[in-house]
């Protein structure tokens, strides 16, 4: 009878487990409400950068690589560097790992849950508890093996698999978004570094000149042709120039710190490396942006909302699951004796087939307010979505508008730059002359190492507008992020 109905279970649950049954919703990738447009309204690399200049080439910014625009092989070394040997990419390839092995042990409740258990046992009996004939003192051995196996009628397991699968898809991209982060700050920490190592040579520039125009100064005043006030202005100009060195050489080395740490290495290793003057990174030619339906498939934060969306969609299902019996069958076949020799034999075989059921339907309030609450995590899940959706729209559309007004400061602050060069260099000839005062010459030197200066801040700012717009597009980073790297080794 018990074979017969055993049989007879099993019958049922394949037939309704083949069945597929899940109740809950089923997930579908989401419309966003907001309207998208066929273009970016800052996009103006279709446009002439300007009426009488060349118009510069397009690059697709979701090339792999964007990093290799630059034309710098040393910035190109330090970020395949920082994304083997960055320790916040090392912690979320942990992650995911993690989040690997949960989704294999979710995937095994679909299969019968095996154990095996053995004991032996010396036990002594009061004289009260003996009955006729029977033995004060015995062993017992006892070993068994019991299988037990959750019924999957309602879709539960089904669910909590869906749903961690689309946990472990949230840490990948997260992987993948972190990927671009390191990518990009290397990048913007290696221009800023080369920046200022620019805006120091400018400055050690200025304060050769000033000091020869010291010089000349102390000369003229030697000679009886000049003041005590002209050398006074001089050697404060000359120092005032000198000061500029100090903050620029800290941030120099600050910016070195920070490539250190992105790198996963100790600053002394790099220091030497980065010491020596390079020029600053080129800046890439006009990028071509694509269509904003482009951004939203390949930006890997809003594959991680739409995947997060997904799970809390898989969870109200878990929790409506709890509405219906949740079906078990188990088993278990062992050997009980008193002798360890007599195990296994068939007098001492013992064996048990069961089918559980746990409902809940009398505590309907809890499971209940377990559907609310999980519906209520997927509303947010989805407003969470669509703010991510904009929130990518309005990254990239700044970083268009700051790429674009960025180069048009740059030409002008160049030809700014090459007028302030001439006057300074006019100025200069008319004082050697005498027909010119040292007030003005002063004067124009200030002038030009402003204009130099100011010039060489655009320059390092429409580097990295170029950078942060790479960083919006994500290049090409919407295949699954590379994890194999970051394996121990």
């Amino acid at each position: 009878m018990v074979k017969s109905l055993s049989v007879r279970t099993l019958a049922v649950a394949f037939s309704l487990i083949a069945g597929g049954c899940a109740v809950g919703p089923d997930f579908h990738s989401p419309t966003t409400a907001i309207p998208i447009a066929a273009t970016f309204a800052r996009n103006e690399t279709r446009l002439s950068q300007s009426t009488d200049g060349p118009h510069l080439p397009r690059v697709d910014v979701r090339d792999m690589g964007f990093w290799h625009q630059f034309g710098d092989d040393q910035l190109s070394a330090l970020v395949q560097q920082a994304l083997n040997g960055n320790h916040d990419l090392h912690a979320a390839y942990a992650r995911l790992q993690a989040a690997d092995a949960i989704l294999n042990e979710t995937k095994l409740d679909r299969f019968p849950t095996v154990t095996a258990n053995g004991t032996a046992t010396q036990q002594k009996l009061s004289t009260d508890q003996l009955s006729t004939g029977q033995p004060r003192s015995a062993r017992i051995y006892d070993i068994a093996t019991e299988a037990s196996w959750e019924l999957d009628l309602y879709g539960r397991i089904k669910r909590t698999i869906e749903a961690q699968q689309a946990q472990q898809q949230v840490t990948q991209a997260d992987l993948a978004a972190l990927q671009i982060v390191i990518a990009a700050e290397v990048a913007d920490t290696y221009t800023q570094l080369r920046g200022t190592q620019l805006r120091r040579q400018i400055a050690l520039s200025h304060v050769q000149n000033q000091r020869d125009t010291a010089q000349l100064v102390a000369h003229r005043l030697r000679a009886g042709m000049g003041t005590e006030l002209d050398d006074s202005r001089a050697q404060a100009q000359l120092q005032s120039t000198l000061a500029r060195l100090p903050a620029l050489q800290a941030q120099i080395a600050v910016l070195q710190h920070r490539l250190a740490v992105l790198l996963g290495e100790s600053p002394e290793h790099l220091i030497a490396r980065l010491d020596a003057v390079q020029p600053l990174p080129h800046l890439p030619p006009a990028l071509d942006p694509g269509t904003p339906a482009a951004l939203l498939r390949r930006r890997p934060d809003i594959a991680a909302a739409e995947a997060r969306l997904h799970a809390a969609t898989a969870r109200i299902g878990i929790a409506t699951a709890d509405l219906f019996p949740r079906l078990s069958l188990g088993g278990l076949l062992g050997s009980v004796s008193l002798s360890g020799h007599d195990l296994f034999s068939a007098n001492t075989a013992t064996h048990s087939v069961f089918l559980g059921v746990d409902w809940s339907f009398l505590d309907i309030g809890r499971v209940r307010a377990r559907i609310a609450a999980s519906e209520a995590d997927a509303a947010e899940a989805m407003a969470h979505y669509q703010q991510t959706v904009l929130g990518a729209l309005e990254e990239t559309e700044n970083a268009l508008v700051r790429l674009n007004r960025n180069r048009d400061e740059l030409r002008m602050l160049q030809t700014a730059v090459q007028q302030r060069d001439r006057a300074q260099f006019l100025a200069q000839r008319m004082y050697q002359s005498g027909t010119l005062g040292l007030f003005e010459v002063l004067d124009a030197q200030r002038e030009q190492l402003t204009a130099q200066d100011t010039a060489a801040e655009s320059q390092i700012n429409a580097v990295r507008a170029s950078i942060t717009l790479y960083k919006a597009m994500s290049g090409r980073w919407d295949q699954p992020a590379d994890s194999s790297r970051y394996a121990q080794k």
